[in-house]
């Protein structure tokens, strides 16, 4: 028995709500720091607040994983736990920026982190299953293309995120500014905006994909093993003994990943402040002024454009990974964008910092891709979900390491100013193109053909 070979709209369908999820990410990503900062946070407590991000994704992931492995129900497998992720993360995103309406009760930033943790295990009940549904639906032969598919369209979605505040503002004259320990009118539409993108996107994702029943499943063989374990046979407790017998695979990839994602989030955290002060020559403690408001839109457009180059080049990564191999493409991608993080430092201005992040755009989409198309050919369909939620752990490790550490390195070690924090990030994406030498592509023993 093997499973269907879908066609290209079928696998876009497949990943589409991806595009909202990443929408809202990116809104987060682009404008929490910020968002935070207005509410009261100083720079160098940035990484604290942060830190809920990859906590709950260290949490909810492999408990996601472990469950939707071992659900069925009449609305599937995969599908109820994307609902459920969306609509509570709609939530998170409509009240975030308006932390201030229950300032009554709780000061505005206690509220926004709140909001921030809500968003971050809301995001990370959608997402995991997404990636778990696209290894049950394709074959071997596929998966490259449908991570690519849907890193594509993470990446148009960010482009989405992370450009709306700056396209109300100045294409609607929106405001972009608002008294102090409020957030502005264009962040607070941004975010209603992206909860509803995010809702409707899931729901096309819902109503146009199949999953295959539990009966389906038990028919198709990897590794030697079938099907599902029946929920009745699961216990929670299998995921630490899944953990000690994850495969030899997973193992290598884990450090090409601890120090990809640690690189990210210290990007993700400092690029506000590290464009403010370093590239629009503001003082370290300007954090309301309305040119650090302008620098906050301009790192938005930043983080869009490397998401475009992102889902851009997405659909290169079959024919070059075809060409080349998974692993070596994953490599060089990630040179490239360590060197050009490196190289913001180097910018005169503002405009010229869109440079480097098409080079960071060419990274971000091998990271989304490769090192799933990778690992899923070492992985047995029964146990995608939770493996694929285990593996989330050497994504949210690093970022709690860098949550922990970062703020203090930035105050003590950088002297308040974040482009050195911009600069470590490069340093470890290097570090992690490295590490890709010592991975095992299980697929590489496999025809070329089975890989594309």
């Amino acid at each position: 028995m093997e499973k269907r070979k879908l066609g290209f709209w079928e696998i876009w369908n497949m990943s589409f709500g991806f595009l909202g999820i990443q929408m809202g990410f990116a809104l987060q990503n682009a404008n929490a720091s910020r968002i935070l900062q207005i509410f009261g946070a100083d720079v160098h407590e940035l990484s604290w607040f942060w830190i809920i991000a990859p906590l709950m994704g260290l949490i909810v992931q492999p408990i996601i994983g472990h469950y939707s492995d071992n659900t069925w129900s009449r609305f599937g497998r995969r599908k109820p736990y994307f609902l459920v992720g969306a609509l509570l993360a709609s939530v998170g995103l409509i009240l975030m920026p308006q932390a201030d309406i229950f300032i009554a009760f709780l000061p505005a930033l206690w509220v926004g982190a709140g909001m921030l943790m809500i968003m971050d295990a809301s995001f990370n009940i959608a997402m995991e299953p997404f990636r778990a549904l696209v290894a049950d639906n394709l074959r071997t032969d596929q998966r490259t293309l449908g991570f690519s598919v849907q890193t594509a369209l993470i990446g148009f979605g960010a482009v989405i995120g992370s450009w709306l505040p700056y396209v109300l503002t100045n294409w609607l004259d929106i405001p972009n500014t608002a008294p102090d320990g409020v957030v502005p009118p264009n962040l607070i539409w941004s975010f209603i905006i992206g909860a509803g993108v995010l809702v409707a996107t899931i729901l096309v994702t819902i109503f146009t994909t199949k999953e295959y029943s539990p009966q389906e499943l038990d028919g198709f063989e990897a590794e030697g093993e079938s099907g599902i374990i029946p929920m009745k046979e699961a216990k929670l407790s299998d995921i630490f003994t899944d953990f000690r017998k994850m495969p030899e695979t997973m193992r290598q990839l884990s450090w090409v990943q601890f120090f990809s994602w640690f690189g990210l989030f210290g990007m993700w955290v400092f690029t506000t402040p590290a464009i403010a002060h370093h590239l629009y020559g503001l003082p370290i403690d300007d954090t309301k002024s309305q040119t650090y408001q302008d620098a906050g839109d301009w790192v938005g457009v930043l983080f869009g454009v490397y998401n475009l180059v992102s889902a851009l080049f997405a659909f290169c990564l079959p024919y070059i990974a075809f060409k080349i191999g998974r692993k070596l493409t994953h490599s060089i991608s990630l040179v490239i964008g360590g060197v050009s993080l490196i190289s913001i430092y180097f910018m005169p201005d503002q405009n010229w910092a869109i440079l480097p992040m098409i080079g960071v755009g060419i990274a971000w989409a091998s990271i989304l891709a490769m090192p799933y198309a990778i690992l899923a050919g070492s992985i047995a369909p029964r146990k995608m979900g939770v493996y694929m939620g285990i593996f989330n752990f050497f994504i949210v490790i690093p970022q709690i390491i860098n949550a922990l550490i970062g703020g203090p390195i930035v105050k003590y070690f950088y002297n308040g100013d974040a482009i050195y924090a911009i600069i470590t990030s490069g340093v470890s994406f290097i570090i992690a193109a490295i590490l890709v030498v010592k991975v095992k592509d299980v697929d590489d023993l496999k025809s070329k053909s089975e890989i594309l």
